[in-house]
């Protein structure tokens, strides 16, 4: 009779001790914090492991997983309802806006095992760059440095610097002069 694999989680049982408190968290005094406590906001997000600077501005409906693996710099902003799926790390710079309902997804699977190992390929948005409504990044993406990703559009390549590009799949529209 032929043994059967078990199934292995990809997460550490810390990892996963870790994610549980952080959703009771998010859900409670993160959710539910006056929309003017972005301090407080940040404070909660740094406190489980990510780094992000105070001069940012974290709307309370956004959700983050795995808030440890999460880096922004100076004066960067998430809007209302973005998704930082940051299973490997999201690293945003500085003066980065991410619009409403943006989703940075920083995980995916080997299809090419039958096993469909988790992958958790990072994402950077370099400085200066814009993320516009709905808009979705995929895993192992580079947004150049002030680029734009146009509203619904899907980056699942690398971004040039100060371009801007729309669709699904993203393409190159033009180019943005440098500020």
């Amino acid at each position: 009779m032929a043994t059967e694999d078990r199934h292995v989680s990809p997460f550490s049982l810390q990892e996963k001790i870790w994610r549980m408190l952080w959703a009771v968290v998010q859900a409670t005094l993160f959710r539910y914090s006056f929309h003017t406590w972005n301090g407080w906001r940040i404070f909660l997000l740094n406190s489980y492991g990510a780094k992000i600077n105070a001069s940012c501005m974290i709307r309370r409906s956004i959700k983050v997983e795995c808030p440890w693996n999460l880096k922004m710099g100076h004066n960067s902003c998430l809007g209302d309802g973005v998704i930082v799926y940051c299973l490997g790390k999201v690293t945003i710079g500085d003066r980065v806006s991410i619009s409403q309902h943006a989703h940075l997804c920083a995980g995916t699977h080997d299809y090419n095992h039958a096993e469909m190992p988790l992958l958790r390929p990072p994402i950077t948005v370099e400085d200066d760059a814009w993320l516009a409504a709905d808009s979705f990044v995929g895993p192992n993406v580079t947004i150049g440095e002030g680029a734009v990703l146009g509203a619904r559009a899907v980056a699942m390549r690398d971004i040039d610097p100060w371009t801007i590009y729309s669709g699904n799949p993203a393409v190159i529209i033009r180019t943005r002069s440098k500020l």
